[in-house]
C-alpha cells in the first residue's frame, strides 16, 4: 500500500532532520543513505521516491538546516540573545542540531560549487542578521565588521569542540561572547 501525499511528505520531513543531523554529527561522506534511512524510521527502500541521490539529499538537508536556523528565536532576538544562545556549552555540545557551517565548514567547502548555494545564502543572512545588530545598537553600518563578527562567532564555536580542555573551551566561547556584547570580564576597580 502506498502511503497517502500526507505520509509521504510526514517521512521527506523525517528523511531530512535525520540526514541534516547524523551528517552534522558525522560529516556528509560519513553517513549512508542506510543510517539516514534508519534515523528516519524508515526502510531504504523508500529513499529513491524522495531524492535522487545522496548528493540530492545532502543539498536538501543543508538548506533544511541553516533554513532552520535562520529561523530560530535567537536570531529574532538581539545580538545579546544570539550571542548567549550560539556561543553556549549547550551549543557547543548538540552538534546534531547545531550551527550547519561550524559543524561542516570543511567538508562545505569541499562540496561542488553548484551545491554551495544554500550555504551562501544562509552565510549571506547571519552577516545580515549582525548588521542589524550593529545598526539596532547604535553603530554604524559596517558589513566588514559584520562579516569579522560573524566569522569569529563560528571560529570560536569550531574552535572550542575542537580542544580537549572543558575550561579552555568555555573560555573561548566567553571571550568571544563577551567582546560581541560588550561585556568586560576584566574591569579594574
Amino acid at each position: 500500500m502506498r502511503p497517502t501525499k500526507e505520509q509521504a511528505k510526514e517521512n521527506r520531513q523525517r528523511i531530512l532532520e535525520s540526514a541534516a543531523k547524523l551528517f552534522r554529527e558525522n560529516g556528509i561522506h560519513a553517513v549512508g543513505v542506510d543510517a539516514v534511512m534508519k534515523g528516519a524510521g524508515l526502510t531504504h527502500g523508500g529513499f529513491y521516491g524522495h531524492f535522487k541521490s545522496k548528493s540530492d539529499l545532502a543539498e536538501q538537508a543543508l538548506a533544511h538546516a541553516m533554513q532552520n536556523m535562520l529561523g530560530a528565536d535567537a536570531l529574532n532576538g538581539s545580538l545579546d540573545d544570539f550571542a548567549e544562545s550560539y556561543l553556549s556549552p549547550e551549543h557547543r555540545a548538540n552538534v546534531g542540531a547545531g550551527c550547519t557551517v561550524a559543524a561542516l565548514g570543511p567538508e562545505l567547502a569541499r562540496l561542488p560549487q553548484a551545491e554551495r548555494g544554500s550555504v551562501t545564502d544562509h552565510i549571506r543572512g547571519l552577516i545580515a542578521h549582525m548588521e542589524n545588530w550593529h545598526t539596532e545598537s547604535g553603530f554604524r553600518p559596517d558589513r566588514g565588521q559584520a562579516i569579522a563578527d560573524v566569522a569569529s562567532f563560528v571560529g570560536a564555536l569550531v574552535m572550542s569542540r575542537a580542544v580537549n580542555d572543558t575550561a579552555l573551551s568555555d573560555e573561548i566561547l566567553a571571550s568571544v561572547r563577551n567582546r560581541a556584547t560588550g561585556a568586560q570580564d576584566n574591569v579594574l576597580a
